[in-house]
């Protein structure tokens, strides 16, 4: 996303913003195995709410993730 700067005269700079990503390791139970995932806030916190199981089924029928 690309947006401006705007100082206290209201000159105006370009800037972009940048997508928030963490590096996160996740334990699934199902496989016994970790995983590691770099994924956006918003997605983590997705995967707190309805669980790492429901989040990778649901990316493997919609294909992100080729297993």
């Amino acid at each position: 996303m690309v947006g401006n700067n705007v100082s206290h005269s209201q000159r105006k700079t370009k800037r972009k913003f940048s997508v928030n990503l963490i590096k996160k390791r996740f334990f699934v139970p199902e496989e016994n195995s970790w995983i590691t995932l770099k994924l956006a806030a918003s997605t983590l916190k997705t995967i707190n709410r309805i669980g790492i199981s429901a989040v990778l089924k649901e990316a493997r029928e919609k294909g992100m993730i080729a297993k």
